[in-house]
Protein backbone atom coordinates (compact mmCIF):
# COMPACT_ATOMS: atom_id res chain seq x y z
CA UNK A 1 0.00 0.00 0.00
CA UNK A 2 1.35 3.43 -0.89
CA UNK A 3 2.14 6.18 1.59
CA UNK A 4 -0.84 8.18 0.25
CA UNK A 5 -3.18 5.30 1.00
CA UNK A 6 -1.74 4.89 4.50
CA UNK A 7 -2.28 8.57 5.17
CA UNK A 8 -5.82 8.68 3.75
CA UNK A 9 -4.79 11.04 0.94
CA UNK A 10 -6.73 11.68 -2.23
CA UNK A 11 -4.76 13.82 -4.65
CA UNK A 12 -6.30 15.71 -7.55
CA UNK A 13 -4.53 17.80 -10.18
CA UNK A 14 -6.61 20.39 -11.99
CA UNK A 15 -5.97 23.29 -14.38
CA UNK A 16 -9.14 25.19 -13.44
CA UNK A 17 -11.41 25.08 -10.42
CA UNK A 18 -14.38 24.72 -12.76
CA UNK A 19 -13.15 21.22 -13.70
CA UNK A 20 -14.39 19.98 -10.32
CA UNK A 21 -17.94 21.25 -10.68
CA UNK A 22 -20.99 20.61 -12.79
CA UNK A 23 -21.03 23.64 -15.08
CA UNK A 24 -24.80 23.30 -15.66
CA UNK A 25 -25.47 23.92 -11.96
CA UNK A 26 -26.79 27.46 -11.43
CA UNK A 27 -26.33 27.59 -7.64
CA UNK A 28 -23.77 29.82 -5.96
CA UNK A 29 -20.27 28.39 -5.61
CA UNK A 30 -20.66 26.88 -2.13
CA UNK A 31 -23.69 24.89 -3.28
CA UNK A 32 -22.37 23.63 -6.61
CA UNK A 33 -22.52 19.96 -7.42
CA UNK A 34 -19.29 18.20 -8.17
CA UNK A 35 -18.85 17.05 -11.74
CA UNK A 36 -19.68 13.37 -12.16
CA UNK A 37 -16.05 12.59 -13.07
CA UNK A 38 -14.70 14.42 -10.03
CA UNK A 39 -17.22 12.72 -7.73
CA UNK A 40 -16.42 9.28 -9.17
CA UNK A 41 -12.68 9.91 -8.79
CA UNK A 42 -12.96 11.11 -5.19
CA UNK A 43 -15.41 8.43 -4.01
CA UNK A 44 -13.54 5.70 -5.88
CA UNK A 45 -10.27 6.59 -4.17
CA UNK A 46 -11.94 7.05 -0.78
CA UNK A 47 -13.42 3.54 -0.99
CA UNK A 48 -9.93 2.10 -1.47
CA UNK A 49 -8.54 3.82 1.61
CA UNK A 50 -8.67 2.33 5.11
CA UNK A 51 -12.12 3.08 6.52
CA UNK A 52 -10.94 4.32 9.91
CA UNK A 53 -8.38 6.81 8.58
CA UNK A 54 -9.43 10.46 8.30
CA UNK A 55 -9.37 11.65 4.71
CA UNK A 56 -7.42 14.52 3.23
CA UNK A 57 -8.18 15.75 -0.26
CA UNK A 58 -5.16 17.52 -1.74
CA UNK A 59 -5.98 19.66 -4.77
CA UNK A 60 -3.03 20.71 -6.91
CA UNK A 61 -3.86 23.77 -9.00
CA UNK A 62 -2.09 26.60 -10.84
CA UNK A 63 -1.20 29.75 -8.92
CA UNK A 64 -3.69 31.79 -10.99
CA UNK A 65 -6.58 29.56 -9.88
CA UNK A 66 -5.74 29.71 -6.17
CA UNK A 67 -7.95 32.76 -5.37
CA UNK A 68 -10.95 31.02 -7.02
CA UNK A 69 -10.40 27.90 -4.93
CA UNK A 70 -10.60 29.33 -1.42
CA UNK A 71 -14.16 28.03 -0.87
CA UNK A 72 -13.44 24.53 -2.19
CA UNK A 73 -13.32 22.88 1.24
CA UNK A 74 -16.77 24.15 2.16
CA UNK A 75 -18.16 23.32 -1.29
CA UNK A 76 -16.91 19.73 -1.13
CA UNK A 77 -18.13 19.31 2.46
CA UNK A 78 -21.54 20.71 1.51
CA UNK A 79 -21.80 18.45 -1.53
CA UNK A 80 -21.03 15.26 0.40
CA UNK A 81 -23.22 16.29 3.34
CA UNK A 82 -26.11 16.62 0.89
CA UNK A 83 -25.30 13.21 -0.59
CA UNK A 84 -25.27 11.67 2.92
CA UNK A 85 -28.60 13.35 3.71
CA UNK A 86 -30.02 11.96 0.46
CA UNK A 87 -28.86 8.52 1.59
CA UNK A 88 -30.73 8.96 4.86
CA UNK A 89 -33.89 9.87 2.96
CA UNK A 90 -33.40 6.90 0.62
CA UNK A 91 -33.02 4.59 3.62
CA UNK A 92 -36.21 5.93 5.23
CA UNK A 93 -38.11 5.43 1.98
CA UNK A 94 -36.73 1.91 1.59
CA UNK A 95 -37.79 0.93 5.12
CA UNK A 96 -41.21 2.53 4.64
CA UNK A 97 -41.66 0.53 1.43
CA UNK A 98 -40.38 -2.54 3.28
CA UNK A 99 -42.99 -2.15 6.01
CA UNK A 100 -45.77 -1.83 3.41
CA UNK A 101 -44.40 -4.86 1.53
CA UNK A 102 -44.18 -6.81 4.79
CA UNK A 103 -47.78 -6.04 5.75
CA UNK A 104 -48.90 -7.01 2.26
CA UNK A 105 -46.78 -10.16 2.34
CA UNK A 106 -48.15 -11.22 5.72
CA UNK A 107 -51.73 -10.60 4.57
CA UNK A 108 -51.15 -12.64 1.40
CA UNK A 109 -49.46 -15.39 3.41
CA UNK A 110 -52.36 -15.60 5.89
CA UNK A 111 -54.88 -15.62 3.04
CA UNK A 112 -53.02 -18.31 1.08
CA UNK A 113 -52.36 -20.45 4.14
CA UNK A 114 -56.03 -20.17 5.17
CA UNK A 115 -57.24 -21.07 1.69
CA UNK A 116 -54.87 -24.03 1.63
CA UNK A 117 -56.42 -25.34 4.84
CA UNK A 118 -59.98 -25.22 3.53
CA UNK A 119 -61.47 -28.50 2.53
CA UNK A 120 -60.95 -28.91 -1.18
CA UNK A 121 -63.78 -31.37 -1.80
CA UNK A 122 -64.64 -29.74 -5.09
CA UNK A 123 -61.14 -30.63 -6.38
CA UNK A 124 -61.22 -34.11 -4.97
CA UNK A 125 -58.68 -35.61 -2.66
CA UNK A 126 -56.07 -36.43 -5.29
CA UNK A 127 -52.97 -34.82 -6.67
CA UNK A 128 -54.73 -31.73 -8.03
CA UNK A 129 -55.99 -30.85 -4.58
CA UNK A 130 -52.54 -31.42 -3.07
CA UNK A 131 -50.83 -29.26 -5.76
CA UNK A 132 -53.38 -26.51 -5.21
CA UNK A 133 -52.75 -26.47 -1.43
CA UNK A 134 -48.98 -26.54 -1.79
CA UNK A 135 -49.11 -23.91 -4.52
CA UNK A 136 -51.02 -21.55 -2.22
CA UNK A 137 -48.47 -22.05 0.56
CA UNK A 138 -45.63 -21.33 -1.88
CA UNK A 139 -47.38 -18.16 -3.12
CA UNK A 140 -47.75 -17.06 0.50
CA UNK A 141 -44.03 -17.49 1.14
CA UNK A 142 -43.03 -15.84 -2.15
CA UNK A 143 -45.17 -12.82 -1.23
CA UNK A 144 -42.72 -12.24 1.64
CA UNK A 145 -39.62 -12.45 -0.54
CA UNK A 146 -39.35 -8.69 -1.23
CA UNK A 147 -39.79 -7.51 2.36
CA UNK A 148 -37.16 -10.00 3.51
CA UNK A 149 -34.83 -8.85 0.75
CA UNK A 150 -35.28 -5.24 1.88
CA UNK A 151 -34.78 -5.92 5.59
CA UNK A 152 -31.92 -8.40 5.17
CA UNK A 153 -29.90 -7.05 2.23
CA UNK A 154 -31.02 -3.90 0.38
CA UNK A 155 -30.22 -1.41 3.13
CA UNK A 156 -26.53 -2.30 3.58
CA UNK A 157 -25.24 -0.60 0.39
CA UNK A 158 -27.16 2.57 1.21
CA UNK A 159 -25.70 2.71 4.72
CA UNK A 160 -22.23 2.03 3.33
CA UNK A 161 -22.50 4.87 0.79
CA UNK A 162 -23.90 7.22 3.44
CA UNK A 163 -20.98 6.40 5.72
CA UNK A 164 -18.55 7.13 2.87
CA UNK A 165 -20.25 10.46 2.08
CA UNK A 166 -20.16 11.51 5.74
CA UNK A 167 -16.49 10.63 5.84
CA UNK A 168 -15.84 12.68 2.69
CA UNK A 169 -17.83 15.61 4.14
CA UNK A 170 -15.42 15.62 7.11
CA UNK A 171 -12.33 15.40 4.87
CA UNK A 172 -9.76 18.11 5.15
CA UNK A 173 -9.25 19.89 1.81
CA UNK A 174 -5.74 21.17 1.19
CA UNK A 175 -4.89 23.43 -1.73
CA UNK A 176 -1.38 23.15 -3.21
CA UNK A 177 -0.08 25.66 -5.69
CA UNK A 178 1.71 24.23 -8.67
CA UNK A 179 3.95 26.30 -10.85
Amino acid sequence: MSDAANAGLIEIRIDKVSQLFDTKDLHPFHQWSLADEADAYITGHAQELPPRKPLTIVIHLPEAEYPHALGLGNAIASYYTKRADAGTRELRTLFRNGRVALLTGIAVFILCFSLAQLPTGWLGGGYVSQYFREGLVIVGWVANWRPMEIFLYDWWPIVSKRRLYRRLARAQVVLKRQS
